[in-house]
């Protein structure tokens, strides 16, 4: 463990830098750079809040801040996971070249990632206080939701970036898979309006617990559930030893695929 720790740190200067390329190539040529990290959720929130709000008639409290809480999670897995699986990919030139080690390339674009995650979440709390939504103090408590999904989709990103470098098809596919998986994840619609068949499906989502669980420190002015904790970080924990398992069992194949 001990020789896994000194390589990190070695090569921790090296993640900083590909943190920062991979933020400026996002923004290259963009007048507003960095502050559309923060724009976009609000636009989407205020078109999608327009539009389910009249078109659906959902009965729920500050529906706004509801579902900006969901657009943070769901569009941040979206986000890191679909960068990390081309990270392999994308910088075969420069494997080819030099030694890296290959988990520093999804790292990084799960770390700019979050970086993305800190200013939508800064977004939503302007967004409560500018509807004077009370702040309560369990909101204090919404870094442990953000950590699960922030390691749960490293874990995904893992896996999808080692695949991902011998069956290019699913970067096509993966698009897809992620459009099914925001309508079995409660972003727009609250759990209420299901039927008892279709909340069994949607509950199996693993990021349908992590996103109440945010919503609840966040809106609810609830503590999360022991249990509720406890499965995430099952979940977790079973997708990062699977995601290590299938990367570090290809990743010496990667330079003859890429």
């Amino acid at each position: 463990m001990s020789k896994y720790i000194q390589n990190f740190n070695k090569f921790r200067p090296l993640l900083k830098e590909l943190i920062m390329r991979d933020i400026k190539t996002k923004y290259r040529k963009s007048i507003l750079g960095v502050f559309w990290t923060i724009l976009n959720p609000l636009f989407m929130m205020v078109v999608l809040s327009i539009v389910f709000s009249n078109m659906f008639k959902f009965d729920v409290e500050y529906f706004p801040v509801y579902l900006l809480s969901g657009q943070l999670i769901f569009n941040f897995f979206n986000e890191a996971t679909t960068n990390a699986m081309g990270a392999i990919v994308m910088n075969g030139p420069l494997i080819k070249k030099i030694y890296v080690p290959k988990y520093m390339f999804v790292l990084s674009r799960i770390f700019s990632s979050s970086i993305n995650l800190l200013a939508s979440f800064t977004a939503m709390i302007f967004v409560m206080l500018a509807m004077r939504v009370e702040l309560h103090y369990t909101v204090l408590l919404a870094p442990i939701p953000l950590l699960f999904i922030v390691f749960f989709s490293l874990g995904v990103g893992l896996i999808l970036s080692a695949i991902t470098v011998k069956f290019r098809d699913i970067m096509h596919l993966y698009s897809v898979f992620v459009t099914a998986l925001m309508y079995l994840t409660p972003v727009i619609y609250p759990m209420s309006i299901l039927p008892e068949w279709l909340k069994k499906i949607v509950l199996l989502n693993p990021l349908t617990n992590i996103l109440t669980m945010f919503r609840n420190v966040m809106i609810n002015n609830m503590l999360p559930s022991i249990s509720s904790i406890l499965l995430a970080a099952v979940e977790v924990a079973v997708v990062m030893v699977l995601g290590l398992y299938v990367f570090y069992k290809r990743q010496d194949t990667f330079i003859l695929d890429i």
